[in-house]
């Protein structure tokens, strides 16, 4: 029994060791028209040098080097992978069913979710935040399968679960009575300032990257309202504290403008949505540096796809009060100089669609540059890393070309030719 058993073991080291990649060879990229994410300026005649997943030299193009394989993308707008901070990967999707994600086991809702990573991947976003799911820690399975090369899909920071307080917006409400729900359900519920530090530390010791809170009533949740405040300013507090002394962000799903008012009053990095932000609040954003991640888009698809499946008439009353609101309060945000990064909430949409958004974000007031930018550069720096979104020397060699010029139609974004991942061709 015991050479049987050393049998398979050996058999699996030989398999494991057949699908290792080999030594990682040098790339050198030549792109037609290069935007790296963080100049304002088309470059022309550059070669990318690629070695060990990262970029070595972005140069004048000449001779390849020697021992390097010249790929040649020169006819081809040449940009980083692209980064959605706001995604729920490793969660069903939004649906009439309210039971949905009570019957998905985690082991399920870990393989949807990777499924879903591929066809973002695909879609040319190389990195996400993936920012909360109903069965929590199902995400950073879902990251530690992508990190080992288990599963294809794009670099992920994860919140573990939503941090919230009882039957509040990051609940799953209306199915059965919370107090019944299974545990990994409720990691994030907490009735005071206390339960939201202990929850805060749980999360980070379990993997989380950075946290996400619930500090107002939600669209997509039973009993909630948008506008109505939830977690205290204590609580955020509590939250922030913790989050900030271990190195790492928060953010806050926040609607109605007190709400909003109350995170940044406590500390958090970024707000989710924004959708009621007011003049005072917008400008209390600006003047605090806090980011806004604003999903513009998905408010469409709610109105026309949520009302032909059925999706509750109380979330389509909350989606309607929000999405004119929300955009006015983009355009505002836009022209006050507000930080705002590329967010999209996709998982309430299907995966794969979140460049979308680009075309409503320039319609309310962004130019085409600054719309990459944001999903970029920008986003980069909203998330703390220093390690992607930009074609320079030092990061990840993640990029995507497309034949359109993006400046000038940047719905070309929607149509991704190349997808490349830490140097490797992945469509």
């Amino acid at each position: 029994m015991q050479r049987v058993r050393h049998r398979y073991l050996i058999a699996a080291l030989a398999a494991t060791l057949a699908a290792m990649p080999a030594a990682a060879q040098t790339l050198y990229v030549e792109a037609g028209r290069l935007i790296d994410g963080v100049s304002d300026t088309v470059r022309t005649g550059q070669c990318i040098t690629i070695e060990a997943e990262r970029i070595k030299a972005v140069t004048p193009c000449g001779a390849t080097p020697k021992g390097a394989t010249r790929l040649d993308w020169s006819a081809f707008t040449v940009l980083p992978g692209l980064i959605d901070l706001h995604t729920h990967l490793a969660d069903l999707g939004q649906s009439a069913d309210l039971a949905a994600p009570i019957k998905a086991s985690p082991a399920e809702t870990v393989l949807v979710g990777a499924r879903n990573a591929r066809v973002t991947l695909d879609a040319g976003f190389t990195s996400v935040r993936d920012v909360g799911t109903y069965r929590g820690l199902t995400d950073v399975t879902l990251r530690n399968a992508i990190e080992r090369g288990d599963v294809p899909g794009p670099r992920m920071w994860v919140a573990g679960a939503y941090l919230t307080i009882p039957k509040g917006g990051g609940e799953l409400n209306g199915v059965v009575p919370n107090e019944e729900l299974p545990p990994d359900l409720r990691l994030g519920v907490a009735a005071t300032p206390e339960e939201a530090a202990a929850k805060t530390t749980y999360l980070l010791d379990h993997g989380a990257d950075f946290i996400k809170t619930i500090a107002t009533g939600a669209v997509l949740a039973m009993g909630t309202e948008p506008g109505a405040p939830e977690l205290t300013v204590d609580q955020l507090r509590a939250i922030v504290r913790v989050a900030h002394a271990r190195g790492k962000k928060v953010t806050a799903h926040a609607h109605g403008a007190i709400g909003i008012q109350n995170a940044i009053n406590a500390g958090v990095d970024s707000i989710e949505h924004a959708s009621l932000a007011d003049e005072a609040t917008l400008r209390l954003a600006k003047k605090r540096g806090t980011w806004l991640a604003m999903d513009i888009y998905n408010g469409d698809y709610i109105e026309d796809v949520g009302a032909k499946e059925g999706w509750p008439a109380e979330y389509l009353r909350k989606n309607r009060e929000t999405t004119v609101a929300q955009r006015a309060a983009f355009r505002r945000a836009v022209a006050l100089g507000v930080n705002i990064g590329f967010a999209t909430d996709a998982g309430v949409y299907p995966h794969g669609l979140n460049a979308r958004q680009f075309r409503y974000m320039v319609k309310y007031g962004m130019t085409p540059m600054q719309t990459i930018q944001s999903a970029t550069g920008r986003a980069a720096v909203e998330m703390g890393r220093e390690d992607v979104g930009a074609i320079v020397p030092g990061r990840y060699a993640d990029m995507i070309a497309v034949k359109a010029d993006p400046l000038a139609d940047i719905a070309a974004l929607e149509k991704i030719d190349h997808v490349m991942k830490g140097g490797t061709i992945v469509r």
